[in-house]
């Protein structure tokens, strides 16, 4: 009968509009809560169709989609490890206690912001429980390749707060000035000495003692010296012996002109194009740059001073981390009190062809699914992914202003619902004395 069909349909209405005061209600409590993806009610109507004689009211249906996919404003914060995501993508995590059980077969979870701070064990992980994952970098610093669609490689990120690290030296420059009257043929033949400290495979402080010993000729100049290195390590062990010849024409006075191997030379040979030589200290080769010839760079002879210009190295010696920042690509950064930095780990973003069909869980956090499709770790800033902001946190995605004027929309339409209702039951109340 088509007044109980209206019956139906105001009953319809009422449940429809319940379920949307209910997402309403959900959007407006965590109006607050960092990372928070509203919810959106969308109605359909429900038509039974019928060719002729009376109408059937179908009423209507009300279903609820999570817009995970939708993002809300970045705040700054004062914690290097609060993260978020600027643009397409998600953070890779994990609950903490599958990490605290030791589980192998982690499960992973998304989610577009987190405030993650070291626990007892290193891991970063938030008040909510979700420890961040990553990919780990090797000793030198590089990422693995690792594969792309699959959790596979991912870790949870580990900080060690008392690491010791340390550089070695692989490499210094040496930048002196080496008199030109000391070559002369009245010149008393006196060398030079320089020490360079360098720092060992394990951070010891070790020096390489450079002579040079000028070659004094019977008559006029000879503009030549004699280099030779040895190792603190192993003092009486020359690790190099050069004869250097420095240029005297007008052009490129001063400026070394050749370097030849000395007799027995245990040292690399001279390579013109890097005006580098290569000499094995007791942790490994070392190459040491002196300059190019016919370049005013390196060593130089002129006037009548020794006078070490520019002395150079790399390496440094063990140092404590101080701190821990992930930059927009994703890299964890651990920085040392003796200025070296290192990369530990990795942070990739997580993308899906439908962010909108993942299973919503607690604590802001999201699974794939078969509605969403199957997911890709990207690395951030590359492909469709953003990038990552560290000392920020996403802000709910709920617009308060909004969700109260559809709180008074639904509350009409119920009340409507509600009159449909009170309407038909005073139209069978009617019938109902007929009868009379």
């Amino acid at each position: 009968m088509t007044i109980s069909s209206s019956l139906n349909a105001g009953v319809a209405g009422l449940q429809a509009n319940a379920t949307r005061l209910a997402s309403i209600s959900d959007n407006i409590a965590n109006s607050s809560t960092y990372g928070y993806k509203r919810v959106e009610t969308d109605f359909h109507s429900m038509v039974i169709s019928s060719h002729g004689g009376s109408y059937s009211a179908g009423g209507v249906r009300a279903t609820t989609n999570r817009l995970i996919d939708q993002r809300g404003p970045l705040v700054s914060t004062s914690n290097a490890t609060d993260l978020a995501v600027r643009g397409r993508g998600m953070l890779p995590v994990a609950q903490a206690s599958d990490v605290d059980a030791g589980n192998t077969d982690t499960q992973m979870y998304l989610t577009t912001t987190g405030s993650f701070r070291t626990d007892s064990e290193g891991y970063l992980r938030s008040e909510s429980g979700l420890v961040l994952l990553g990919w780990p970098a090797l000793p030198d610093g590089t990422i693995p390749v690792f594969p792309r669609d699959t959790i596979d490689g991912l870790e949870p990120v580990q900080i060690n707060v008392n690491q010791f690290t340390g550089e070695p030296t692989t490499r210094m420059t040496l930048g002196v000035n080496l008199p030109a009257t000391a070559t002369e043929a009245t010149a008393p033949g006196t060398s030079q000495q320089l020490s360079v400290e360098y720092y060992d495979n394990l951070g010891t402080s070790e020096s390489i003692s450079v002579t040079f010993a000028p070659t004094v000729p019977a008559i006029g100049t000879s503009n030549e010296w004699t280099m030779t290195l040895t190792d603190s390590v192993n003092p009486a062990t020359v690790i190099g012996e050069y004869i250097l010849t420095f240029d005297d024409s007008r052009s490129a006075g001063g400026t070394l002109a050749t370097v030849v191997d000395a007799a027995g030379n245990p040292g690399g040979t001279y390579d013109p194009a890097t005006g580098t030589v290569v000499v094995t200290v007791d942790g490994g080769p070392m190459e040491i740059d002196i300059g190019v010839t016919g370049q005013n760079s390196g060593l130089t002879q002129l006037s009548d001073s020794f006078a070490p210009v520019n002395i150079s190295k790399d390496g440094s010696p063990v140092g404590n981390m101080t701190s821990v920042e992930v930059d927009a690509n994703g890299f964890v950064h651990a920085f040392f009190d003796t200025g070296i930095t290192r990369t530990i780990y990795q942070v990739p973003l997580v993308d899906l062809p439908n962010p909108n069909g993942m299973v919503a869980l607690d604590h802001q956090t999201y699974q794939p699914s078969v509605e969403s499709g199957s997911f890709f770790l990207w690395d951030a800033s590359d492909g469709p992914t953003g990038d990552i902001v560290g000392f920020a946190r996403e802000e709910s995605a709920t617009d308060v202003a909004g969700e109260l004027t559809m709180m008074i929309q639904t509350q009409r339409a119920y009340s409507s619902n509600a009159k449909v209702i009170q309407t038909v039951d005073e139209m069978l109340q009617e019938t109902t004395n007929i009868k009379r």
